[in-house]
């Protein structure tokens, strides 16, 4: 991976508590030697923010948002940070502790190795890849979306709410993919950036990621049920019937 400029982004919202452990799982995994590692912060007001600074000696890049904008802003400040300091590959992952930083390379290699251009991380695809204690109304949405895009991208898909994911940055210069829409500055811009990426014919592949879930008293998401869900939804539709670009 030496000879290819990766990025790995967490995005963050209030999650000062869970992302000390991120960065540090980071810090400790093999592959902190092979990519660089930027934090994105979406206008926390706990302290998020100064707790990513205590780590800069060591490396840790960190993006703040002056107030909060949605994750879907968040992702598209690192795809343009990425892109603007030419890095070829960019990964991004939870910045509540969800995903293990050692299995980069499971979502790397695939780009590297095959030529894919997206590769989306499953906890489905196989293997054991749920630990902690997921909420029950997850796994039930987790199992009908991936059924809808799967119907409307007639891709079959495992698991498409995973955020665990790698892309090449070269996919942003088709114009094609609009990522400056500002439906998409929620939960949208996941599901869209991946639906795009297979109804454009783009290499793609999933790869199998495990999904750890905290204790349910440090909280499992910030997404509200029914509008969040409505959010990563709402992609698989619009673009399903052509209704957005």
């Amino acid at each position: 991976m030496k000879n290819n400029r990766i990025l790995v982004t967490p995005v963050a919202y209030n999650e000062c508590v869970k992302l000390k452990n991120v960065i540090e799982r980071f810090l400790l995994s093999p592959v902190r030697k092979d990519v660089d590692y930027m934090v994105v912060d979406d206008g926390s007001t706990d302290g998020t923010s100064e707790l990513i600074q205590q780590y800069s000696d060591q490396g840790v890049m960190h993006l703040k948002h002056e107030q909060r904008q949605g994750v879907g802003s968040a992702i598209r400040t690192a795809i343009k940070y990425a892109c603007e300091n030419h890095y070829e590959i960019l990964v991004i992952m939870a910045g509540n502790d969800k995903d293990n930083p050692e299995e980069i390379p499971q979502l790397i290699d695939p780009i590297l190795k095959d030529n894919f251009d997206f590769v989306q991380g499953s906890r489905y695809k196989g293997g054991k890849g749920i630990g902690g204690d997921m909420p029950f109304y997850r796994k039930i949405a987790t199992r009908i979306h991936p059924l809808l895009m799967s119907a409307f991208t007639g891709k079959k898909l495992t698991d498409t709410t995973n955020g665990f994911r790698a892309f090449r940055l070269a996919i942003f210069e088709d114009n094609r993919i609009n990522i400056d829409q500002d439906w998409l500055d929620k939960y949208e811009l996941e599901p869209y950036l991946l639906f795009k990426a297979i109804a454009l014919n783009y290499r793609f592949t999933e790869a199998f990621v495990t999904k750890i879930y905290p204790p349910k008293k440090l909280g499992y998401t910030k997404m509200k049920p029914l509008i969040g869900w409505w959010s990563i939804l709402r992609p698989v539709f619009y673009l399903g019937f052509r209704l957005k670009k």
